[in-house]
């Protein structure tokens, strides 16, 4: 019985940390440090600029979340179609 705990604890654990380091990354970095941490043509500098993640992701979500919507009015109806061709045989 004490190894699913401990397993369940190790993952825990695991993720925790994840969504730790996730949130550390995505943090907004003061405007006066930004210049002094990395050079601003860098990629290291530009992969974490927190402001435009957000904007594409927030774009990114959004063209998911109307994709999403489509499918499923197309799902929807097609569903609502076949019910009807089998009611009527």
């Amino acid at each position: 019985m004490r190894g699913w705990r401990i397993k369940f604890v190790f993952l825990l654990v695991v993720y925790f940390a994840g969504f730790a380091t996730a949130v550390y990354c995505l943090a907004p970095v003061p405007e006066d440090r930004a210049g002094r941490l990395y050079d601003e043509k860098s990629f290291v500098y530009s992969a974490f600029k927190s402001d435009e993640f957000a904007k594409s992701f927030n774009t990114g979500m959004h063209k998911c979340i109307d994709f999403s919507k489509n499918a499923a009015s197309r799902a929807g109806e097609f569903i609502k179609q076949k019910l009807d061709e089998r009611q009527l045989q």
